[in-house]
């Protein structure tokens, strides 16, 4: 049931996508602000704090921001987090491709007592747009970044789209 909500809400946005024409119109119509946004130049001053990429697994095997960790989006489970980060009171950035996934998984973790949490506006690809690194599985950093999809791929501007793992 979990995986037909989930593959019904990705068809729905994928088709409505191709009407909007900047990441800002797309997270004003598919966002209500329900977890505050930290811009990308506010995440410059975000050091020691934990960043958590709710994108799926073969998205983040292509890049990911410095020491994100891996939640996920599909899968995404708050009991391994809250394993991971006991300490509800931390300062936590979720981002994903653009900061739609990432605002729903943000919302579980306020729910659940994450006080602090906060979507990273315009996700990885914001992120990228702006010249910030990403790294590889490695460690290195790269210029690649999976675009989730063709018509999601627009907004990545300055980095070389991945569509498939």
């Amino acid at each position: 049931m979990q995986y037909s909500i989930n593959l019904l809400f990705t068809f729905f946005l994928l088709l409505s996508a191709c009407a909007q024409s900047s990441i800002d119109q797309a997270l004003e119509r598919y966002n209500n602000e329900s977890v505050p946004y930290i811009t990308v130049a506010e995440m410059q001053n975000f050091q020691d704090k934990i960043i958590l990429d709710a994108r799926e697994w073969e998205e983040y095997n292509v890049s990911h921001l410095k020491n994100a960790i891996w939640v996920g989006y599909d899968d995404f489970k708050l009991s391994e987090v809250e394993k991971k980060l006991p300490d509800k009171s931390a300062e936590i950035v979720v981002y994903c491709s653009i900061g739609v996934r990432s605002e729903n998984i943000g919302e579980e973790l306020l729910e659940s007592g994450y006080s602090r949490t906060k979507n990273l506006y315009g996700g990885i690809f914001e992120w990228t747009n702006q010249g910030y690194p990403v790294y590889n599985p490695k460690g290195d950093k790269t210029k690649k970044v999976h675009a989730y999809g063709k018509l999601w791929g627009k907004y990545l501007t300055k980095a070389e789209k991945v569509y498939k793992d």
